[in-house]
């Protein structure tokens, strides 16, 4: 059972959990204060913008109690994953590398994005045949960096690519530092990325009927 952690002013839960449905894979929202790490196999930490982003996107959240308990998990190398917001708190909390930066461009962005396939030994990609998959992003701070180069190459899972899978300054939207779309602890269960799968787990909501979203969402079926 995957748990899927509302803060106060995360909103996509619901898409997480329908997405997560379609999949296969059995979950529950749960909200916060009431989240039992025992219960679960895995945690997802969604989108949008807890506590209303204040200070710093995901760092109200990453100072509570409910974060405690999800580096518990971690530990014990059940799975943690987030999303967005959710990629934000785990920088916050330290439980990855690195932070999440202001757009370099000063704007929110929102469209979808090619995706390059790094490794190939996480819980969501661990077996994946596709090198080149699209999803969606959409967000303001969505900027990776971190000041330590090697631990960027080694751990990161996603850059953004054109659709031959080619990298360069033109297709990095955010000025994240090599690229960086998502990386992972080096055990790869704790998976941070700005992507957003659950937008991608569709093809009624897809721009392409791409659903490559879901096709990463059901590895997580075994796991959970």
């Amino acid at each position: 059972m995957i748990a899927i952690v509302k803060f106060p002013g995360t909103t996509c839960e619901a898409d997480v959990y329908k997405a997560l449905m379609e999949a296969g894979v059995p979950t529950v929202i749960v909200k916060y204060k009431e989240f039992d790490p025992d219960k679960y196999n895995g945690v997802i930490l969604p989108g949008g913008f807890s506590f209303g982003d204040y200070l710093r996107a995901g760092s109200i959240a990453a100072s509570t109690e409910t974060i405690k308990k999800v580096k518990q998990m971690a530990e014990e190398g059940k799975i943690v994953i987030g999303i967005c917001n959710g990629f934000q708190i785990l920088v916050e909390s330290g439980l990855l590398k690195g932070a999440l930066l202001p757009n370099l461009k000063l704007r929110f962005i929102s469209k979808w994005v090619s995706l390059k396939v790094i490794r190939t030994d996480t819980v969501l990609t661990k077996g994946l045949d596709k090198k080149i998959i699209r999803m969606p992003i959409a967000h303001a701070e969505g900027r990776y960096y971190v000041d330590d180069v090697d631990y960027a190459k080694t751990n990161m899972v996603l850059q953004y690519c054109d659709e031959n899978g080619n990298v360069s300054e033109d297709t990095n939207p955010n000025g994240s530092l090599l690229n960086i779309a998502s990386i992972a602890n080096e055990e790869g269960n704790v998976i941070g990325m700005m992507p957003h799968p659950e937008r991608a787990s569709f093809k009624l909501t897809s721009v392409d009927g791409t659903v490559d979203g879901l096709i990463l969402l059901r590895r997580l079926g075994k796991w959970a």
